[in-house]
């Protein structure tokens, strides 16, 4: 069963933002966490993934910084920031009244 893109388009940066409160993470890491925690039912588009990133960083959400290299390729690495933290906690508690008010019409 295939997830309304609109249904995911609507909460990305709640989703990136879910994996950046535990660490910080470079965007591949990020996508393979998101499709693992979901048995590869969602996947972001590498567009969609970077896009986030930059709007996210535009609004202070997020920095990132460049990782060492000692590892094999230099991965620019993203971390939440405060703000960042408290639009995920907003979202967090938007999302779950949304479902409480949609799970009333199709129980």
């Amino acid at each position: 069963m295939s997830i309304a893109s609109d249904l995911i388009r609507g909460n990305t940066d709640m989703i990136i933002l879910s994996h950046l409160v535990k660490r910080d993470s470079y965007g591949y890491e990020i996508n393979k966490s998101i499709s693992e925690n979901t048995n590869y039912e969602l996947e972001l588009k590498e567009a969609t993934l970077y896009s986030a990133f930059r709007r996210l960083e535009a609004a202070g959400m997020i920095t990132s910084y460049w990782g060492d290299q000692t590892t094999g390729a230099r991965r620019r690495y993203y971390t939440i920031t405060p703000a960042g933290r408290g639009y995920y906690e907003q979202s967090v508690n938007e999302w779950r009244k949304a479902k409480q008010l949609i799970d009333r019409f199709v129980q």
